[in-house]
């Protein structure tokens, strides 16, 4: 009779889903969006590289667009913080936007250019018919050309980027180069390659 308890005991515990670190979880379905896009990542893909039974992603998430979007979100968080600390360690407002390319220049390189990058991605193949994703796409965007603003605006009042330099125009050219830099990384680039692309990017505010 106990082998019996025992055995209906495990066998709920094994259908039950299990709890499980969502950041963690998160982060690694991020690989799979990013490398397969939205519309090709199943639900098998995601629950396979989470480590987890679909029980428990849907229990969390309710369907792949609520993972995508919780996804989307935390990618930008975790991304915003690493540059924010890199930013940190930089002395002048030119220093920080060569850290800016930089971090971005190391992004579109070997295995992590060739997963490539949620904004772009979700940019290219959902905004068109998604509204709510179309939101997150535009406030990401108007986040980096923000940041790169400041960055130039940073530089011109502590002297290292000129004053005569339109800080809004180059902060958008700069926008669209550190997004293209993502595409282009999609295809295999060197980290050499994307280097370059960089110190020749700092030509643009010289």
């Amino acid at each position: 009779m106990a082998d019996a308890r025992s055995s209906s005991t495990a066998s709920r515990a094994r259908g039950r889903p299990r709890e499980f670190d969502v950041d963690e979880a998160l982060g690694k379905a991020a690989r799979v969006f990013r490398a397969r896009g939205y519309h090709a990542a199943s639900i098998n893909d995601l629950t396979e590289a989470m480590e987890l039974a679909s029980g428990s992603v849907y229990k969390a998430f309710k369907d792949k667009r609520t993972v995508f979007m919780a996804t989307f979100d935390r990618e930008g968080a975790v991304r915003g913080e690493k540059l924010q600390r890199i930013l940190d360690g930089a002395k002048t407002g030119r220093d920080r936007i060569r850290e800016a390319i930089i971090f971005y220049a190391e992004s579109s390189c070997g295995i992590e250019g060739k997963l490539g990058c949620l904004v772009v991605g979700s940019a290219t193949e959902l905004s068109t018919f998604d509204a709510e994703v179309a939101q997150r796409v535009t406030a990401a965007l108007d986040k980096c050309e923000t940041l790169m603003v400041d960055l130039i605006r940073q530089g011109q009042a502590d002297g290292s980027v000129p004053a005569t330099l339109d800080s809004e125009v180059t902060g958008r050219l700069l926008l669209c180069l550190l997004q293209g830099m993502r595409v282009v990384g999609k295809t295999g680039r060197s980290r050499k390659e994307m280097t370059a692309v960089a110190d020749t990017a700092m030509k643009l505010i010289d």
